[in-house]
């Protein structure tokens, strides 16, 4: 990708421009007024946006709701999921807009929650959202435990992608198979058995006080990442919605770090040291885990490849590919300062790197130490400028002036591409016609009748450019992965403010 080096593209405006906007953020009460006193850019309702970031993942929860469930609209469903196989797959999350439940997706969501739990616990905690948090990863793990109850076995999906997109239809009332796929150790699948491990690991860590809890979900992680290992092979069945083009190599690395970390054990530091494969690259996402493991791994001075490669140095190299200000930097920036890998979900690369940016500048002030980009130090305060950047972008800091979060800031999306969002509250049991399900509530150029309260969108394309239209998916589909990578970010800009310094 040929990097811009423009991020003063939103100075471009006018003052008179700015004045208007900022007018409108504090009439909205998504900014704070002290902004307006002191003047400067404007600081955003950062707590208010962490709540609602956090609601959107409680509207994608399928199975059975508790009584607790703030999204009024949604309801209980896929509530036989798995009966074919005469399981019970029930609960976990929907990825997006549509009705199926994707292994791969769904477990990296729980994976970097769980992170997010551990790293900003204390901000979370003062926000008061860390039960909301830990109820969202419980979420997910409860549906792992029932995907995993057999040895070197996994069910990855519930739902055929392809019957699904034929019907536009909240999944309350979806007439569309709910078909099962599963990998064992005729029919591997390393990527999603690696990253189900981690996500099981990473959240018994989160609940290392309930006890019997955490030693069911770290015993069925060790089985999991030991099927990866031994039964090596990619899965291609959620493709091509879900297809791994980097390989497993990273869920190996990635795995086996979080059940290092939990266990300590020297097996796992046997493996991350002499077996497991490393790379530098410039993406964090749900296909690709490098950058995630070497940021946890840089502060324990550890190497792989027998020691030849230092996983601080490949963690120095994600920031530096990233950043638009070092001689090595790979990453595209839109003329208004946004990261833009890749248009489809860009949003998701907005997040993850504002995420990995935050815990890594903590990691570097722990050990006093900068970012390396080949001469050039960088220190991590930039790091932590560039990550308010890219999520003060979502919330309205942009050329266009917009909320790209669905229920914040000025102008936010109303025509998200997601079916239960869409589709008015339908009488249990109503017979869906998905023929005509389209022309009912797909392409009627209107607001969703329900609000997706928190839903990050796609976002923009490389010119800044974005369509709120349901039919424009690459900008207006939010996915849980965007919002799960949000969360720590915004915890620390509510909690520890603009600058975003931790208290060490």
């Amino acid at each position: 990708m040929k990097p811009r080096s423009s991020r003063d593209g939103t100075r471009a405006h006018n003052a008179s421009a700015a004045a208007l906007l900022l007018a409108a953020l504090v009439l909205s009460g998504d900014v704070l007024p002290a902004v307006v006193a002191g003047g400067g850019a404007p600081s955003f309702n950062y707590k208010d946006a962490l709540t609602k970031s956090i609601m959107f993942l409680e509207a994608q929860r399928s199975g059975k709701l508790p009584p607790t469930n703030r999204i009024k609209w949604r309801g209980d469903s896929g509530m036989e999921d798995g009966k074919l196989a005469n399981v019970d797959l029930t609960g976990g999350y929907y990825d997006a807009g549509d009705n199926v439940k994707y292994g791969l997706p769904l477990a990296f969501t729980v994976t970097t929650l769980a992170w997010t739990a551990l790293a900003f616990e204390k901000e979370l905690k003062a926000a008061g959202e860390l039960e909301n948090v830990h109820a969202a990863i419980r979420w997910g793990t409860d549906y792992f435990l029932k995907a995993t109850t057999k040895k070197d076995h996994l069910w990855v999906q519930v739902g055929d992608p392809n019957a699904d997109h034929q019907c536009w239809v909240r999944p309350e009332n979806m007439p569309t198979p709910r078909t099962l796929y599963q990998i064992n150790d005729k029919t591997p699948g390393s990527e999603i058995a690696a990253e189900t491990a981690a996500a099981m690991t990473a959240s018994s860590m989160v609940f290392r006080k309930d006890k019997p809890y955490s030693r069911r979900l770290l015993n069925k992680a060790k089985l999991l990442f030991q099927f990866a290992k031994t039964h090596q092979g990619t899965y291609d069945g959620e493709c091509p919605f879900y297809c791994s083009y980097s390989g497993y190599n990273d869920e190996l690395l990635w795995a086996a770090t979080w059940l290092y970390l939990a266990t300590k054990r020297q097996v796992y530091a046997d493996f991350i040291g002499h077996e497991a494969i490393s790379s530098s690259v410039a993406e964090f996402s749900w296909d690709l885990k490098f950058p995630g493991a070497q940021v946890l791994l840089a502060e324990l001075n550890m190497t792989s490849s027998g020691g030849l490669q230092s996983f601080k140095a490949q963690a120095d190299n994600f920031v530096c590919a990233v950043l638009p200000d070092t001689p090595f930097h790979q990453v595209s920036i839109t003329p208004g300062g946004m990261i833009h890998l890749r248009d489809g979900a860009n949003s998701q690369y907005v997040t993850s790197t504002a995420f990995l940016f935050v815990v890594y500048s903590d990691v570097l002030r722990r050990i006093n130490q900068p970012v390396m980009c080949g001469a050039q130090a960088v220190q991590p305060a930039r790091l932590l400028q560039f990550a308010k950047q890219q999520i003060d972008y979502l919330l309205g800091a942009n050329p266009r002036g917009r909320s790209y979060v669905v229920g914040f800031g000025v102008n936010p999306p109303t025509q998200p591409h997601h079916r239960g969002a869409s589709t008015p509250v339908l009488p249990p049991g109503y017979q869906v016609n998905c023929g005509m399900s389209f022309s009912e509530w797909f392409t009627p150029d209107r607001p969703n009748p329900n609000e997706l309260t928190g839903a990050i969108m796609g976002g923009p394309d490389g010119s800044d450019n974005f369509s709120d239209k349901r039919g424009n998916s690459s900008c207006t589909e939010p996915c849980t992965y965007i919002n799960s990578l949000s969360i720590g970010p915004l915890a620390a800009l509510a909690i520890r403010g603009p600058n975003l310094l931790a208290t060490q």
